[in-house]
C-alpha cells in the first residue's frame, strides 16, 4: 500500500483507490483490482501475476513507493534516501518520477555552502600568502584572523564531507571522502594547536614571526571540493534525462467508447484490457491492443526505428506511445502498465544504466589501500619518535604525524583524472563530440566492436525518391508525374518522396479526380480521365494488373534498398517508381577508417533482411541483422559481451536506447532523438561517423594522461610520505616540516594540472 492509502492492482498496475469493490485475499494478503475483469483473471492465475508483478519490468510500475540506489554499487538498494555505505555517494531514485519535480536538495545544499565559504577561503588565502607582507598586522592577530575565518569553512561548508569520512570507517570501506577529512581534519588540527600553544613547537617551526599554520590548506581543499561535488550532481542529474523521455511519450489521457457508443477522455491509468479506444488522425496510440475498425498509417519510428509509418487494417497490432499519422482507428487494448513494448523499454533502459561499472570504483580501490597505508605509515612515524626521539620526540613525533597526513592530503589524487576529463571535454566538443561521462572517455579506446544501427545512422533517415522504371510506351517523367498526381491526396512519407521529387523537376501534376486509400497495399484514383492505381504487388493484383514482365528490375530495386511500387493506368502496368533511404557521404569513409583501426562492425535494425542486407553489401558490412526489435539489438549486446567483446553501440532512435544504456559505450547521433542521446555516453553532434574515430584518438591520449597524473600523484606521495615520516634525519638530519609538506602537495598538484592541459593539443 502506497503512503496516500492507495494500492496496485496486481493484474494490470494500475491504482486502485482503498475503497475499491474489487478484492480478493489469497496467502493472507489482502489485494484490490481497478475492475472486475482484472479480479477474475487474478482468481484464476493468482501466481501468474504475482511473479510478474515481482520481476523487474513490472516492479517500476507496481512497487510500492521509491527505490533508491548507488549510481556505482547498484547492489545499494533501500527506501529512503541517503548516502552509499561504501563510497559515499548520494543514493537516487532507481527510477524517476515524471510527476514530481528533480530532487536536487543536495545541489542547493552545496551550492550555498561554497558561494557562503568562498570569500572566507580567500581572504584566508590571501592572509597566509602576502599577509606577512604587511608589516603593520602582528603575526599572531594574523593567525588568529585564519583561524575564525576558517572555522565556519571547516565545521560548517565541510562537514557533510567529515560526515561521509567517518561513515566510510564507520562502514569499513575507505574512500577518497577518508582521505578529504584525514587531509583536511589534521591540516586544521595541526593549525589550531599551533595558534592555541605555539609554545609547543620548536623554533625551527617559526616562519615571519609565528609557528607555520596551514588553514589556507584545509580551507582551499574544502571550496574545491564543493565545486567538484555541484559539478559531479549536475551532470548526474542528466542521468535519469532517457527514462523521463521515454515516460514523457506515453499520451495522459485515452478516449474510451462506453457500452453504449459514447465516448469519454478518461487517464491512461484507468484503461483496462479489453477496453474499445479510439484513436483519432495526430494522436498518440494509449496502449498496446488491435486494431477492430479504420484502417491508417501509423508512425512507429520512435520505438522501432523503421522510418516509413506502417499501414494498420483491422486484425494488426499497435504499440502505445506511437502516432497515429492519417485515419481514424478502434482498438482493443491488449496490454497495460507495466506489459506494454514502452515501460518494458523504460526497464531495459534503467537496467543497463545501473549496470555499468563508473571508473571512480578504481579510484576508491587504490584510495582504501592508501588511505590505510598513510594512517599505518603516520601512526609509526608518532611512536617512533616518542620512543626514541628523546627529549623532543613527542613533539617530532606529532609534527612529523602531521607532516604524512598533510602531503599525503588527496588533492593530486583527486584532481589526477577529473582535470584529465575536463580538458578532453572541451577539445571533444570542438570536434563535434560530447562525452557523457569519464567511463565512457577511458573505456571508448578499448573497443573492438561496433554495433551499428542503419536508419539515421549510416543513412539520413527520411525517403528519397530514387528512381523511375518506365515500360514501353511511356516515359520516367510521364511515370513520376501521374504518380504524383494521384499521390498528392496521400500524407505517406512515400508519397511526399515523390511529390517533392516531380515538383523539383518541374513536372505539371494535374489534380486528382478521384482518389481512395487502398490500406496496407496502396493507393488508386482518376487523374486525367486515367484510373490509376499505385502500389505493391499485392494492389497489382487486386486491379488485374500483369507485373510478370518487370518482376526482375523490381527485385533489382529491392537488393539495392530500395522500397519499390507499381505504377498501372487503365489497367495496364506503366513503370515502377523507387524511394530509398540514402546512405550519409561520409558513411563509406568512416566504416573504412574504423575497420583500419580493426574495429569488427556489425549492423543491426528494424529495416527488412532484405534492405538490410543490400545496404550491408554497398558499404561492406559482412554481419547483418534485420527485422530486429529493441530488445533483439539488447540480446545482441549482451552475446557480444558474453564473447568477451568490448561493444560500442551506435544509434539515434528511442529503439536504440536499451542497447545504447548497455554497451560498454552507447555513441548516439546527434541528429537523432534526446532520448536516443540522453542514454548514450557519447554523443555525434553532427551524426558524423567519422567522429568515433576522432573519439577514439583522444580516449587513447586521455587514458594515458590520466596514468601520468596518477603516476605523478604516488610519486610525491612515494618521496614525500617517508620524508615526512623522518626516515632521512638519522644519517642526514633531515625532517620534513609541514611547511615543505604544504609546498610539495601544492607542488604535486601544479604537476598535474599542467600536464593535463597538454591535451588541449591532442
Amino acid at each position: 500500500m502506497k503512503t496516500d492509502g492507495t494500492m496496485i492492482d496486481p493484474v494490470c498496475g494500475m491504482t486502485v483507490k482503498p475503497d475499491s469493490a474489487h478484492r480478493f485475499e489469497y496467502a493472507g494478503q489482502h489485494y484490490r483490482f481497478c475492475s472486475a475483469k482484472c479480479l477474475a483473471k487474478f482468481e484464476v492465475q493468482p501466481q501468474r501475476y504475482l511473479q510478474a508483478a515481482s520481476e523487474p519490468a513490472a516492479a517500476a510500475m507496481v512497487a510500492e513507493g521509491t527505490i533508491y540506489t548507488c549510481p556505482m554499487h547498484p547492489e545499494i538498494r533501500q527506501p529512503t534516501p541517503g548516502n552509499c555505505p561504501k563510497c559515499g555517494m548520494t543514493l537516487e531514485p532507481v527510477l524517476p518520477d515524471l510527476e514530481k519535480d528533480e530532487d536536487n536538495t543536495e545541489y542547493r545544499d552545496f551550492h550555498r555552502r561554497f558561494w557562503a565559504s568562498l570569500p572566507l577561503t580567500a581572504i584566508v588565502v590571501v592572509l597566509a600568502m602576502a599577509g606577512h607582507r604587511l608589516g603593520w598586522l602582528d603575526p599572531a592577530v594574523r593567525t588568529w584572523g585564519e583561524l575564525l575565518l576558517t572555522v565556519p569553512i571547516v565545521l560548517w561548508a565541510g562537514a557533510p564531507f567529515f560526515v561521509r569520512g567517518w561513515q566510510s570507517l564507520v562502514h569499513r570501506s575507505p574512500n577518497m571522502w577518508t582521505l578529504i577529512s584525514l587531509g583536511t581534519g589534521a591540516a586544521f588540527v595541526y593549525s589550531v594547536v599551533a595558534t592555541l600553544a605555539p609554545g609547543w613547537f620548536p623554533l625551527s617551526f617559526a616562519a615571519h614571526g609565528r609557528i607555520g599554520v596551514y588553514f589556507e590548506a584545509a580551507a582551499v581543499i574544502i571550496s574545491l571540493t564543493l565545486l567538484g561535488q555541484m559539478l559531479e550532481l549536475r551532470a548526474r542529474s542528466q542521468t535519469t534525462a532517457a527514462i523521463k523521455s521515454l515516460l514523457g511519450l506515453a499520451p495522459k489521457t485515452a478516449r474510451r467508447i462506453n457500452p453504449d457508443g459514447s465516448e469519454t477522455d478518461v487517464p491512461l491509468t484507468h484503461v483496462h484490457v479489453g477496453d474499445a479506444l479510439r484513436v483519432r488522425p495526430g494522436e498518440k496510440v494509449p496502449v498496446d491492443g488491435a486494431v477492430t475498425e479504420g484502417s491508417s498509417a501509423v508512425d512507429e519510428s520512435m520505438l522501432t526505428g523503421e522510418p516509413l509509418p506502417v499501414s494498420k487494417r483491422v486484425g494488426d497490432k499497435v504499440i502505445g506511445a506511437t502516432m497515429n499519422t492519417s485515419g481514424s482507428l478502434v482498438i482493443r487494448a491488449e496490454k497495460v502498465g507495466a506489459q506494454t513494448v514502452l515501460a518494458q523499454i523504460v526497464q531495459m533502459v534503467a537496467q543497463a544504466q545501473r549496470s555499468k561499472a563508473p571508473m571512480q570504483r578504481m579510484a576508491d580501490v587504490v584510495a582504501g589501500y592508501f588511505v590505510v597505508a598513510v594512517v599505518v605509515v603516520a601512526l609509526l612515524s608518532f611512536f617512533a619518535w616518542g620512543l626514541f626521539g628523546g627529549e623532543q620526540g613527542w613533539v617530532f613525533g606529532l609534527i612529523n604525524g602531521v607532516s604524512v597526513l598533510i602531503i599525503a592530503c588527496p588533492c593530486a589524487l583527486g584532481l589526477a583524472t577529473p582535470m584529465s576529463v575536463m580538458v578532453t571535454t572541451g577539445k571533444a566538443a570542438t570536434s563535434g563530440i560530447l562525452f557523457r561521462d569519464a567511463a565512457a572517455i577511458e573505456r571508448l579506446r578499448e573497443v573492438d566492436t561496433l554495433i551499428v544501427d542503419k536508419t539515421g545512422t549510416l543513412t539520413e533517415g527520411r525517403p528519397v525518391f530514387e528512381r523511375a522504371v518506365a515500360m514501353a510506351g511511356t516515359t520516367e517523367d510521364e511515370v513520376l508525374r501521374m504518380a504524383a498526381s494521384l499521390d498528392q491526396g496521400s500524407e505517406h512519407p512515400l508519397a511526399d518522396a515523390i511529390v517533392r521529387a516531380a515538383r523539383e523537376r518541374g513536372l505539371a501534376l494535374d489534380k486528382p479526380e478521384q482518389f481512395e486509400s487502398a490500406s496496407g497495399i496502396g493507393v488508386h484514383g482518376v487523374v486525367g480521365g486515367r484510373r490509376l492505381a499505385l502500389g505493391n504487388a499485392a494492389l497489382m493484383a487486386d486491379e488485374g494488373v500483369d507485373v510478370s514482365g518487370i518482376v526482375a528490375a523490381a527485385e533489382a530495386l529491392r537488393l539495392s534498398g530500395a522500397s519499390v511500387m507499381h505504377l498501372a493506368a487503365d489497367g495496364r502496368l506503366v513503370g515502377l517508381l523507387a524511394v530509398a533511404d540514402p546512405i550519409k557521404a561520409s558513411t563509406s569513409e568512416a566504416l573504412a577508417s574504423l575497420r583500419q583501426a580493426g574495429l569488427r562492425v556489425v549492423m543491426a535494425t528494424g529495416d527488412g533482411l532484405t534492405t538490410a542486407q543490400a545496404v550491408g553489401k554497398r558499404l561492406g558490412i559482412d554481419e547483418v541483422h534485420g527485422e530486429v526489435k529493441p530488445a533483439d539489438k539488447l540480446a545482441l549486446v549482451e552475446k557480444l559481451q558474453q564473447e568477451g567483446r568490448i561493444v560500442a553501440m551506435v544509434g539515434d532512435g528511442i529503439n536504440d536506447a536499451p542497447a545504447l544504456a548497455k554497451a560498454d559505450v552507447g555513441i548516439a547521433m546527434g541528429t537523432g532523438t534526446d532520448v536516443a542521446m540522453n542514454s548514450a555516453q557519447v554523443t555525434l553532434v553532427k551524426g558524423d561517423l567519422r567522429g568515433i574515430a576522432r573519439a577514439r584518438q583522444l580516449s587513447a591520449a586521455t587514458v594515458g594522461n590520466m596514468r601520468q597524473n596518477l603516476a605523478f600523484a604516488f610519486l610525491y606521495n612515494a618521496l614525500g610520505v617517508p620524508i615526512a615520516a623522518g626516515i632521512l634525519y638519522p644519517a642526514f638530519g633531515l625532517v620534513l616540516s609541514p611547511i615543505i609538506a604544504a609546498a610539495a602537495m601544492s607542488l604535486s598538484s601544479v604537476s598535474v594540472v599542467g600536464n593535463a592541459l597538454r591535451l588541449r593539443g591532442a
